[in-house]
């Protein structure tokens, strides 16, 4: 049976990374991203206010979106994330009890992996995808090894530097979908800006995907 998360990635594999926003800025933002078409979105951790804010997505848009945290960086973290209402762990590195914690919660996992062992570790734990980070080290031609040796229909998205016009590279070798930070949000950016930003990423992204099929 499909879950939420295989929804919103069919609709948009495109995970909006909202690193550094304060609560108050949560719902605005949040609704200017749905608006757009984006489907996931993730609060990394490492910035104050984090889990509040993905409380608040959550209660606003967790019925249409799949909303939880990146930067994680402990099996405790998860507990946290879960009583905050967050669906989804998202770490920057391939850390198998955080995987296996994420699924003990019920929750998806797309762990940060750079290797073939380590892309091998998580998902023997359970990791529902996976990231790959840092994508500005990790060129399409990574991407095209990876999917030649991972299981078929593994999601497998680059994250770090990606933006519009970076994306038909990653495709072709085979990426599902993509982690957007900077060139989407940055603290201080404002509904309106964010929205613009956010069009450009759907627009380029269903210019590859022209029949709901990726054009590889």
């Amino acid at each position: 049976m499909a879950t939420q998360l295989d929804q919103a990635m069919r609709e948009l594999p495109l995970i909006a990374i909202l690193r550094g926003i304060m609560p108050e800025a949560a719902l605005p933002i949040g609704q200017a991203l749905v608006d757009s078409g984006f489907r996931i979105i993730e609060v990394p951790l490492n910035r104050p206010g984090a889990l509040e804010a993905i409380s608040q997505l959550s209660d606003r848009f967790g019925d249409s979106c799949v909303i939880g945290a990146g930067t994680v960086m402990t099996p405790s973290d998860v507990g946290e994330v879960a009583t905050a209402g967050g669906r989804l762990i998202v770490t920057p590195h391939g850390d198998v009890e955080i995987v296996r914690a994420a699924v003990d919660s019920g929750l998806w996992c797309i762990p940060g992996i750079a290797t073939p062992t380590e892309a091998f570790a998580c998902l023997k734990a359970g990791a529902d995808g996976l990231k790959l980070f840092p994508a500005e080290i990790l060129p399409p031609v990574v991407v095209k090894a990876m999917t030649a040796v991972i299981p078929p229909g593994t999601p497998l998205l680059p994250v770090g530097g990606i933006r519009p016009e970076s994306m038909a590279e990653y495709v072709a070798a085979g990426a599902s979908g993509f982690g957007l930070g900077s060139a989407l949000y940055k603290p201080g950016r404002t509904p309106a800006a964010v929205s613009t930003s956010a069009r450009r990423f759907v627009e380029a992204w269903n210019a590859l995907t022209p029949n709901g099929d990726l054009l590889c």
